[in-house]
């Protein structure tokens, strides 16, 4: 049985708001990335304090910390971004997540990420390093204009880590989004045996950062989570619909949107019979 989960951020930035939203959608898992319009790095003491008792209160788990770690350019200063890493790491610790979201680097100005593929192996692995013996596991998204934008390269980074300590997030939107054609056969084919999550939006070719609902983009989400059915997938299906707007570091949906989305999403998960909690 799959779980949904949320990106509740792009209900709005309330979390009570988040809260009442994803009550009313029965997703009781977030994606927690952000509050109070602050970014979950950049949240005080307090600040987790107080999402930690609401989330208690009102039955709430956090199922990922959705960092933007190593979505920077290569050549900043990688002593202070894994500080920040160890950082993610407390705040998986702190609020009971297993999974921690990360990227694999933004190339210098001007160059080519593709020439620093042993750089970024080696800073993957070091991440990999640091959480042995934790119960954490490292989520690597594919994304738009770093080292893991394209199927062939998420696939050399993932056949080279340890895959107790990282898993792939299939995110067929961005490849979409990337130009990548038929998301089915040339990424998630060869990148389905590294798959342990899924980031779930849609898009459209030639259409920019215009997100529409699952099911009606070209990300062909409905075979893929047919095949992840038959697999007998039991991670997360994270909502992250990006309906109203999409940004560098975060989305807009809004609650009525998100409940068309949760909707849209349950939907498809009946047709391929992928049972979700």
């Amino acid at each position: 049985m799959a779980t949904l989960s949320a990106f509740a951020d792009e209900i709005g930035p309330d979390p009570k708001v988040q809260l009442d939203t994803l009550d009313k959608c029965g997703v009781k898992y977030l994606e927690l990335r952000g509050a109070w319009n602050t970014n979950v790095m950049k949240f005080s003491e307090a600040q987790c304090r107080e999402l930690r008792k609401l989330f208690s209160d009102r039955g709430f788990r956090v199922a990922c910390i959705a960092s933007p770690i190593g979505k920077v350019r290569i050549d900043e200063d990688y002593g202070k971004h894994f500080d920040d890493f160890r950082h993610a790491v407390d705040l998986a610790d702190f609020f009971g997540s297993r999974y921690i979201r990360i990227f694999s680097y933004y190339p210098p100005e001007g160059q080519d990420i593709s020439s620093y593929r042993g750089e970024v192996v080696r800073r993957l692995q070091q991440k990999c390093d640091y959480v042995a013996g934790r119960n954490i596991r490292l989520v690597l998204e594919n994304e738009s204009r770093i080292f893991g934008d394209l199927p062939e390269r998420c696939v050399y980074l993932l056949a080279s880590l340890p895959k107790d300590r990282i898993t792939a997030a299939f995110d067929p939107a961005n490849f979409v989004h990337t130009g990548v054609p038929d998301v089915y056969e040339t990424c998630w084919k060869p990148l389905r045996p590294y798959v342990g999550y899924f980031h779930i939006k849609d898009m459209k070719y030639g259409m920019g950062d215009k997100a529409v609902l699952a099911g009606q983009g070209d990300g062909q989400i409905e075979p893929i989570l047919r095949d992840a059915a038959a697999d007998g997938y039991n991670g997360f299906l994270a909502l992250e619909p990006h309906l109203a707007a999409a940004g560098q570091f975060s989305g807009l949906t809004g609650p009525d949107l998100f409940v068309d989305a949760t909707n849209a999403v349950r939907e498809i998960a009946r047709r391929v019979g992928l049972p979700l909690s």
